[in-house]
């Protein structure tokens, strides 16, 4: 069983920035990709960025170059940088990875950004 536990959310005025972490429990971090999504109000859940577990990194068109997803194995936590934010980055973050049949997601956690 793997039990992801966003944190860090909160409201930042736009082009400031926040740091989202994701600590997991079990060890999925070296073998398993992990993925930030998020869900804007009124709009479909959608992938922010994915690391691989070789650390290969990829991330949506909206948040590229302003974004960075990141990883400690040794703490078995994933990181997500948002630097330059805009108040369309406002929604609630998730982060999620899939193992086998089955996906497992956080409980998310909100970012407002507003001035």
């Amino acid at each position: 069983q793997v039990q992801l536990v966003e944190s860090g959310g909160g409201w930042v005025q736009p082009g400031r920035s926040l740091r989202l972490s994701c600590p997991a429990s079990g060890s999925i971090f070296s073998r398993y990709a992990l993925n930030w999504y998020r869900q804007r109000p009124g709009k479909q859940r959608e992938l922010v960025a994915t690391i691989t577990g070789g650390g290969t990194t990829k991330y949506g068109d909206s948040v590229k170059g302003r974004f960075t997803i990141s990883k400690n194995n040794a703490k078995n936590t994933v990181y997500l940088q948002m630097n330059s934010l805009k108040p369309e980055d406002t929604a609630v973050y998730y982060c999620r990875t899939s193992i086998g049949t089955k996906d497992y997601w956080g409980q998310g956690t909100q970012v407002t950004v507003s001035s």
